[in-house]
């Protein structure tokens, strides 16, 4: 990314480039067993340039945040792209989450429109008003679209920091032109490419490496129907003559299980949102011929450590930095490590793809140390440049591929239990779940209940543990790796 960013430029304009070059080819279908519904790059565009014109209807003005409430339908990645087309600023959001998450996280951002969908929890009070019928915005002429400075901010997602409170992260237009390093750094896209992700439209995971960059190259974009088995993924790959895949390692894992057949159009898997098993790219790779490529990255800075088919990543490693990356290795003090030494990995504040900044209540902040920015894994690179990965510096979870702070549910949990913690147990061999010990008298059935009221579905914990009291050291921290120990060694 050292070519300078180009003036008067739109994130979805960039995107859907080839509406005006390729109109009639196929940029989306929603694959089933039993069928598929395809809709040209002509076609996207239109319903992203009418829903747009529709939002600017309702009152709205450049800026302004809108508060996407959607579900796994084709309807999420349109949304998002019409409100940047004209300068409104999306911010996408689990369709799983409960009122109460939902509800703080439209605290925090200050919505002057929410698109939902039935059967998706609102805030609660309504911070604006609920637009729920997409088809009737896009009645509406087609808008233009609004070009500015590559700087401009075009959307807003949330992650779960180590305070356990979700954080707004500011994303620029030029974020889609960092993602171009990707494009040979990890997946070795192209354009007669038909890239298949197993995830959710509304998965930013799904949104960025499924839809948003095969688009930006010309490339088709195939997702499975909602409600599509992992089983049946592979029925659809050799259908639909998938050349790559994508999807969270637990995916993999169901899919060998279930086995796989001849798949002569696929080239590579590709791998994010956690850690994938050696074990699962070397069973892939027997069961299918094809390697998986990993990556690594985060809301902040979507991936920007991989291996790629140009250069795949040495066993046991994560990979390299993708080329047009700046990366470190720190110590505590912000100094880099010496070579071979572990440390936490850090982004220039140059990268491209870096957030603009934490939206706060004053305004907006990028944290650094220096010029880094300190992401909190903790790697250590070999001579050969390839990094290998030590966990989090942080107690962060994950829970298939979604990050969540163990605070965050604890505190869910502390007004009926009391003293609790969560944590990531391993019940087999490199399969974990997310536990929960507590010390009160509340039965399995009760604090089942009580997630569902308070917590997504992939933040609720899957065991339940009482103890007597938790572990903790002389100046009464908990010492979360006894925890983990203990909980494994329980009945």
């Amino acid at each position: 990314m050292s070519a300078p960013l180009p003036e008067g430029f739109n994130l979805a304009n960039h995107v859907l480039n080839a509406a005006r070059v390729r109109p009639d080819k196929v940029a989306l279908a929603v694959l089933s067993p039993a069928r598929a519904k395809r809709w040209s790059f002509a076609a996207l565009e239109d319903r992203v340039l009418r829903i747009a014109s529709g939002l600017l209807a309702q009152g709205l003005t450049p800026g302004d945040r809108v508060l996407l409430r959607l579900g796994n339908t084709p309807d999420f990645p349109v949304a998002l792209l019409a409100a940047i087309a004209v300068g409104l600023v999306p911010v996408p959001t689990s369709a799983q989450l409960t009122v109460p998450e939902i509800s703080r996280l439209a605290d925090a951002i200050a919505p002057r429109l929410i698109l939902a969908q039935p059967g998706i929890a609102l805030p609660d009070p309504l911070p604006g008003p609920v637009v729920p019928d997409l088809d009737a915005l896009a009645t509406h002429q087609r808008a233009t679209y609004r070009m500015g400075d590559p700087d401009d901010l075009a959307y807003l997602v949330f992650t779960s920091g180590t305070s356990g409170r979700p954080r707004a992260v500011a994303h620029a237009h030029r974020a889609i032109l960092a993602r171009a390093m990707m494009h040979d750094g990890w997946y070795g896209l192209r354009a007669s490419d038909r890239l298949l992700h197993a995830g959710a439209f509304n998965w930013t995971f799904t949104l960025g490496t499924g839809l948003l960059d095969p688009w930006s190259v010309g490339a088709t974009a195939l997702i499975p129907a909602e409600g599509t088995d992992a089983t049946a993924l592979p029925l659809l790959l050799k259908r639909h003559d998938a050349t790559l895949f994508a999807a969270a390692p637990g995916i993999y894992r169901q899919m060998l299980r279930a086995g796989l057949p001849s798949l002569p159009h696929l080239r590579h898997g590709l791998s994010a949102g956690e850690k994938l098993p050696e074990l699962l790219r070397e069973g892939w790779q027997a069961a299918t011929g094809t390697t998986i490529h990993e990556a690594l990255g985060m809301s902040e800075c979507s991936t920007f450590v991989s291996g790629s088919p140009d250069r795949c990543a040495p066993p046991g490693t994560l990979g390299f930095a993708q080329p047009g990356r700046r990366i470190a290795i720190l110590d505590a003090g912000g100094d880099p490590v010496v070579p071979g030494e572990t440390g936490t990995l850090a982004i220039h504040r140059s990268d491209p793809g870096l957030m603009l900044g934490y939206e706060t209540q004053d305004g907006r902040e990028l944290p650094l140390t220096g010029d880094w920015f300190v992401t909190g894994d903790m790697v250590h690179e070999r001579p050969d440049g390839a990094l290998v990965y030590h966990g989090r510096a942080d107690d962060m979870l994950n829970a298939g591929g979604f990050r969540v702070s163990p605070l965050e549910i604890e505190a869910a949990f502390a007004p009926l239990t009391g003293d609790c913690a969560a944590v990531s147990v391993e019940i087999r061999p490199q399969t974990h779940i997310i536990c929960l010990a507590h010390c009160s008298d509340q039965d399995e059935d009760a604090l089942n209940r009580h997630a569902e009221t308070c917590l997504a579905r992939y933040k609720q914990p899957r065991r339940y543990h009482r103890l007597d009291a938790l572990p903790r050291g002389a100046n009464g921290k908990l010492n979360r790796r006894a925890l983990v120990q203990a909980l494994k060694e329980a009945p």
